[in-house]
């Protein structure tokens, strides 16, 4: 039986894909993003296990409210670390006419992954920053580790939306807003591009946790900078 470690579900989601999404937040991830939102879902070990037709079953109770545009969004953690818990759950959602969208960081290559993806109608590829230094100090993964990922769904024709952290001082300057320009040029597959304000409402949980939030210091962009950047685009 398979079995998926969630941390916890949202069933009226309006930010995480098309339309209105039922989004399915896993536990556990590799990564250790210095502006991560959800330290609590590092752990691989936490979480409440769950099958996919559990899954399915609450799905099926909101698809009412999806629209023509909505669905089941999977993120986390790191989706990808559970590729045969999220590939069986699309197929089911699939073959109930549910929309599938994958929020990923994109950090994971593997033939369960690729399995993965051919149920997946959409990826928001979060695209941290734009060269590998700061991959590797704030991430901990390389950048081209995420480009080969977005290689691999631009050769699968897989409608891919760009997403970006905006971070004072790590990524909010006109160079790294060019080359995010020349991947969604360069990669067909990109149908648009979101650049997201950072934020530190998560600095509570790192207090509960005893952690601490490496990017604390760091203030929120303003809106006349997020506009400035987002015009740039």
């Amino acid at each position: 039986m398979i079995l998926g470690k969630i941390h916890s579900i949202q069933t009226l989601g309006t930010l995480d894909g098309p339309g209105v999404r039922f989004v399915v937040f896993v536990q556990g991830c590799p990564l250790r993003c210095h502006c991560c939102h959800n330290p609590d879902t590092w752990d691989f070990v936490g979480g409440q296990e769950y099958t996919p037709v559990q899954i399915l079953e609450k799905v099926k109770k909101y698809r009412e409210y999806f629209g023509e545009k909505g669905g089941i969004t999977i993120s986390g953690g790191e989706p990808l670390c559970q590729p045969d818990f999220v590939y069986e759950l699309f197929r089911l959602c699939k073959g109930n006419g549910i929309n599938t969208c994958l929020d990923t960081s994109g950090c994971v290559i593997n033939k369960d992954v690729k399995k993965l993806l051919g149920v997946t109608d959409r990826v928001l590829l979060d695209i941290k920053y734009t060269d590998d230094e700061s991959y590797k100090n704030y991430v901990g993964c390389s950048y081209s580790s995420v480009i080969l990922f977005l290689e691999l769904l631009d050769n699968m024709s897989i409608n891919t939306t760009l997403r970006q952290v905006i971070i004072p001082t790590k990524n909010d300057d006109e160079e790294n807003i060019r080359r995010l320009k020349e991947i969604k040029e360069r990669f067909s597959c990109v149908d648009s591009v979101e650049l997201l304000p950072f934020k530190k409402i998560c600095s509570t949980k790192y207090e509960a946790m005893q952690i601490e939030f490496p990017f604390l210091h760091i203030d929120e962009p303003g809106i006349e900078k997020m506009a400035e950047l987002k015009n740039l685009l």
